[in-house]
């Protein structure tokens, strides 16, 4: 159809060509206010639709988040920002925004999901898409208030529904149904793209509302969220199960280094990058210090606490993994979940709250045998996505692009190999061969940031796979604005990027992707 449509306009005289696509443009633009009267949805108040004029967006008073990246709304275009609120249930509060160009529309719709325990619009996610032309839309997913508490979930058993899968679901039911309304045709295709939370919500679209995305670019899922809590928690405790745990900032940097001199040449290239951590048998035991504390050396707690980091949370009782631990090469920012007076509160108020409901609660007194099964009791099922629940999802050739930064210090990168592998088992090699990928990303921190270049198209590379049906085996990262350019290939695991043994090492055609 869209051939045959592109030879129909390219004999017609060029004016009227011209005129078509400038009056609906023209009608698009001008039904923008409508749509607050005439958008009726269950469950849903409307309350804003306006035009924005190009690169004229500002945050709203109490949008956007503390902690967030810097957000640059300058050069978007000018399109129709609609709001709304919807309430599937009494206790829902689920806030939304659909942008969507006045002009250039390219007939796609791109969700987003959110960071950490939310709280606010992610007004950052919409910059990308909208510009680019697509369609888009993204929540608050169910609640106001701090990213870091999750306390709003305490005696809220719709509202954990809400953050776990319902609140993006009712956004993109809620945002297709703006997009046809305002240009008279519903998107040829939804793409998702998210990372964190955002990456977690996106497998549970996957698995819960299949049909909602043609694709989903799920990066550093924080999946399974309940098993991650306790990681985040025996994480804290390392550190601060005694005062000799405890290891300042500086020495993560040199723990840091330390590594990198361990393992950084282990694919040929010195570029202060750990292609393989797995690959890198790295003991901080090495840096032990021969008498006493020193800046230059750890002590014999420190060393403890970094190996207990390294080999992530077990049960006491049966020797079981609960959650893989953080990898060698993330030191940068394993301070986020050490540093204060008890471990990263994005963990503590989940237990202190919801899940214990004691305001009392001490983390060193956690079990982690019976209360982990008490924590997965209260939030497994609203929270967690089984690598056996996307066989819906891929039946319908839909496809999964997962990626997560091998330096990750917030989520463990292993989580999501763990999670590819499992699912490959049980979709079976042919259609996962088809139909999922992962790319993991050397040097990069959590969704951005690290040694290693990150700036990675996954949006882009998703769109590819369902307009061509063809899965794609190699994407290129590239460091962000502001730095020296250096781009580097990423390649579907388990394949690693190997030195061709010429050329420029900062120029990703001068690697191959091989078997490690």
């Amino acid at each position: 159809m869209e051939s045959t449509t592109r030879r129909l306009l390219w004999v017609s005289p060029a004016c009227l060509v011209l005129f078509a696509a400038a009056s609906a443009s023209a009608n698009a633009a001008a039904s923008c206010a409508a749509l607050s009267r005439e958008l009726a949805l269950p469950h849903t108040t409307i309350t804003l639709a306006t035009e924005v004029a190009a690169g004229a967006f500002t945050l709203p008073q109490a949008g956007g988040g503390p902690g967030g990246p810097p957000m640059n709304f300058s050069a978007l275009p000018a399109f129709c920002r609609v709001a709304g609120t919807i309430r599937p249930t009494a206790d829902s509060d689920i806030r939304f925004e659909v942008w969507m160009p006045l002009s250039g529309w390219n007939g796609k719709f791109v969700g987003g999901g959110n960071g950490v325990w939310a709280g606010s619009i992610a007004y950052g996610d919409l910059i990308t898409p909208l510009s680019r032309g697509y369609a888009t839309a993204a929540s608050d997913v169910g609640h106001q208030g701090s990213p870091l508490d999750g306390n709003f979930l305490t005696g809220h058993p719709e509202k954990l529904a809400d953050f776990g899968h319902r609140a993006v679901h009712e956004t993109a039911v809620a945002a297709k149904a703006a997009i046809s309304a305002f240009y008279g045709n519903a998107p040829k295709r939804s793409l998702y793209a998210s990372c964190s939370t955002g990456g977690r919500i996106g497998l549970m679209e996957a698995y819960r509302y299949p049909e909602d995305y043609d694709a989903i670019s799920a990066m550093a899922p924080a999946n399974q969220m309940v098993p991650l809590m306790v990681m985040s928690l025996w994480t804290g405790a390392a550190t601060m199960k005694d005062p000799q745990s405890s290891i300042p900032p500086p020495k993560f940097a040199l723990v840091q280094k330390a590594a990198l001199e361990a393992c950084d040449a282990n694919d040929a290239v010195k570029d202060g990058i750990i292609t393989n951590p797995p690959a890198c048998h790295f003991d901080p035991a090495v840096l032990q210090c021969k008498a006493g504390d020193a800046a230059d050396c750890l002590t014999g707690p420190q060393v403890a606490a970094l190996q207990a980091i390294y080999a992530g949370p077990k049960n006491p009782r049966t020797g079981k993994q609960i959650y893989p631990g953080l990898s060698v090469g993330s030191e940068a920012q394993m301070p986020a979940l050490t540093l204060g007076k008890e471990p990263f509160p994005v963990a503590t108020t989940f237990f202190r709250g919801p899940v214990f409901n004691d305001p009392a609660w001490d983390f060193r007194s956690f079990d982690y045998d019976h209360d982990v099964e008490r924590a997965m009791a209260y939030g497994s099922d609203a929270l967690d996505v089984p690598a056996t629940g996307l066989r819906r999802f891929l039946a319908g050739g839909r496809k999964l692009l997962l990626s997560h930064g091998w330096a990750d210090g917030l989520i463990p990168a292993q989580s999501t190999v763990n999670f590819y592998q499992a699912v490959v088992q049980d979709a079976g090699k042919q259609r996962a061969g088809q139909d999922v990928r992962l790319f993991m990303v050397p040097g990069m921190g959590h969704c951005g940031g690290g040694s290693g270049p990150s700036a990675v198209d996954v949006l882009g590379a998703i769109d590819q796979w369902v307009e061509t049906g063809k899965a794609p085996e190699r994407l290129v990262a590239s460091n962000p604005p502001g730095l020296p350019a250096r781009t580097r290939p990423l390649c579907a695991y388990p394949k690693v990027a190997k030195y061709a043994d010429s050329g420029n090492t900062d120029e990703e055609k001068n690697f191959r992707c091989e078997a490690p």
